[in-house]
């Protein structure tokens, strides 16, 4: 028996359901006959009804002697009403600003939808009972049996990263989505908006309060949480000491799936050694040992494996991990990062190389020739040429690296040398060779440059990432069923990214503040005008008009103080938000994040949770543990 080394969570996947019965089922024999069920059944009464004229909910109660799951009306014992007053006066002013008010109805209708979603989800409510109206909840036994045949209904897992996307960087992203489709802006819904369920995510690392990708994100792929800087190892290493990684490898949702036969894909617009993608695959004592250069001497003499080199022989050092596994390998790699894939020799240069020397190695090593020389019916592409000619009906294996280091941003994409697919392209094409396996498929979406764009201090392109992120999700929602798969979205961590003022409804989110009832920008206390974004640190104000890579500002010292905005168009691409504290780079913040989720199991996404939860939901909804288990037996 192979163990995994999992947090003690997996034990309990049921207590992260918000739902619990605390009835009696006789069986201590003090509250009810023994072996005995005793039943409520709540049924809806409508308008007119003689025990409740104005609607509302009669509730029956009783012991279930005959043991048919059902309440019959001899077994019926307390019968009880809740009933909807009846309103003493209604005047034309309370109609007209209550019950016929837009805002009120709306919300309304989405309780409603929000109440149906739930019972459905947690197999309280059948098609029978959406028909007649009655809702019967048995003991608490039954519905832990419910939870129990739910688990592993999900045949396909996508987990969406936002990378730094936190809650303000949500909000702004929608309302700047909304205004680029002519609307105010505030009640613009991106995709995962939409998902009926969500919760909150605590981001901290075990040695942080505020917390780096490494950490966080090897959290939500293991189920346990970790040290800052450290990728796929738990706490009792040191990082930066390969001697300590031995026997602190943490298993994560990939690899369980890859063992259990699953179709796996990675994609990030970030280099794919980044810390996050890293973080499905690698076991690493330092997130920046991207490949055999960044690594100290005594780490490669101990015998220690550089990213790049783990990801391209993922397939053998998972075998070798665990006895009787046989694996076929990652289906979809696709993002940035070629250098740590490449020797430091000019010769090996892609046609759109950006350095005169393209690669780092200095090991000689080209791995894109040896995952091309395992992989004989896979294809590797660099451009979007080659992305644009794969057949995803009879490709086996991807293996995209679209840039030197990492992608573009979003809006600065189309200045690529040789063209780069967005990140709603590559998640379609993964999906589209992912979901020819019959046993489903698990596949993770990061968009990194959500945080680079905040690093740089640059909301513009932070957004329009973020914007993309949700253009993917809905592309992925397409594509699969509710059924069958099982969505999350989140974000590694915050930034320090802020929305203040009192602009008025609609007012431009890049835009400097305007207030209720004014079409001029407020002022500060200083006279000078200022924006609804910034940032509590990092580099600070700089106007480079209409450039669109937010990188462009690490060539410039840091902007302390405040500026005149005047005269600045503070919407325009080159923008970048003044900053209270000066430094070389924003910062990452601490606040809790949003989860976003639909599918199987994702009711078990609901309030604060410890960030290691999300691979504990992931495994409920898909069984993975057990069936990777099963598979190795």
């Amino acid at each position: 028996m192979n163990v995994f080394k999992l947090s003690v969570v997996a034990a309990a996947v049921i207590g992260l359901s918000a739902c619990s019965l605390d009835g009696d089922d006789g069986k201590d024999g003090v509250n009810g006959t023994d072996g005995v069920t005793s039943l409520v059944v709540q049924t809806e009464l409508a308008v007119g009804d003689a025990n409740c004229p104005n609607s509302g909910v009669q509730i029956d109660s009783g012991l279930d002697s005959d043991n048919d799951g059902a309440l019959s009306d001899s077994e019926i014992s307390s019968t009880s009403y809740v009933c909807v007053p009846a309103a003493s006066s209604v005047d034309s002013s309370e109609l007209l600003t209550s019950l016929n008010n837009d805002w009120f109805v709306e919300a309304a209708a989405e309780v409603e939808a929000n109440k149906t979603v739930w019972l459905q989800a947690t197999g309280a409510l059948s098609t029978s009972s959406i028909n007649s109206n009655n809702v019967v909840v048995t003991s608490k036994a039954d519905l832990q049996r419910t939870v129990t045949s739910l688990r592993g209904q999900a045949k396909n897992i996508i987990l969406f990263i936002g990378d730094g996307m936190g809650v303000s960087t949500v909000t702004a992203a929608r309302i700047l989505d909304g205004q680029m489709k002519g609307l105010d802006g505030e009640e613009n819904q991106l995709s995962f908006d939409k998902f009926p369920f969500a919760g909150l995510s605590k981001t901290y690392n075990v040695d942080a309060q505020t917390p780096d990708s490494a950490g966080t994100m090897t959290a939500m792929m293991s189920g346990v949480k970790t040290d800052v800087g450290v990728i796929g190892v738990s706490e009792d290493i040191e990082r930066g000491n390969c001697s300590t990684v031995a026997g602190n490898e943490l298993v994560t949702a990939l690899e369980l799936a890859e063992i259990a036969g699953k179709s796996t894909g990675v994609i990030a617009t970030a280099r794919i050694t980044h810390a996050t993608p890293a973080a499905t695959y690698a076991k690493s004592a330092d997130r920046d040992w991207e490949d055999n250069s960044d690594m100290p001497a005594e780490a490669l003499a101990a015998g220690c494996k550089d990213i790049a080199d783990q990801l391209v022989h993922f397939e053998a050092n998972l075998e070798a991990r665990f006895d009787g596994v046989d694996v076929d390998g990652i289906e979809v790699v696709m993002g940035g990062g070629r250098r740590h894939f490449l020797p430091k020799d000019a010769s090996f240069n892609s046609p759109d190389a950006v350095s005169s020397v393209e690669g780092d190695r200095t090991d000689g090593r080209d791995l894109t020739a040896e995952w091309s020389a395992m992989y004989t019916t896979g294809t590797y592409v660099y451009d979007q040429a080659g992305f644009d000619a794969i057949d995803t009906e009879s490709t086996s294996k991807v293996f995209g690296l679209f840039n030197e280091s990492h992608m573009q941003y979003e809006a600065d994409r189309a200045n690529d040398i040789a063209g780069e697919p967005s990140l709603t392209e590559m998640t379609e094409k993964a999906i589209q060779v992912l979901d020819n396996n019959s046993k489903g498929f698990f596949l993770v979406v990061e968009s990194g440059r959500i945080d680079h764009g905040h690093h740089a201090g640059s909301a513009y392109n932070a957004l329009t990432d973020t914007v993309e992120l949700a253009n993917a999700v809905a592309a992925a929602d397409a594509m699969t069923s509710d059924d069958d798969t099982l969505i999350i979205v989140t974000a590694d961590h915050s930034h320090v990214f802020t929305i203040a003022g009192y602009p008025k409804r609609g007012n431009p989110i890049l835009g400097k503040v305007v207030n209720i009832g004014s079409d001029e920008p407020a002022t500060a206390a200083d006279d000078q005008p200022y924006t609804t974004l910034g940032y509590t640190n990092g580099l600070g104000f700089r106007d480079l008009g209409d450039e669109t890579d937010a990188d462009a500002i690490y060539s410039y010292a840091a902007n302390t103080g405040r500026m005149d905005l005047t005269d600045v168009d503070t919407t325009a691409s080159g923008y970048h938000q003044e900053a209270l504290v000066p430094m070389g780079s924003e910062t990452h913040a601490g606040e809790d994040v949003g989860i976003y989720a639909k599918g199987p199991g994702a009711w078990l996404v609901n309030g604060t949770n410890e960030q290691s939860v999300i691979f504990h939901v992931m495994d409920y909804a898909g069984d993975i543990v057990n069936k990777a288990e099963q598979a190795i037996e």
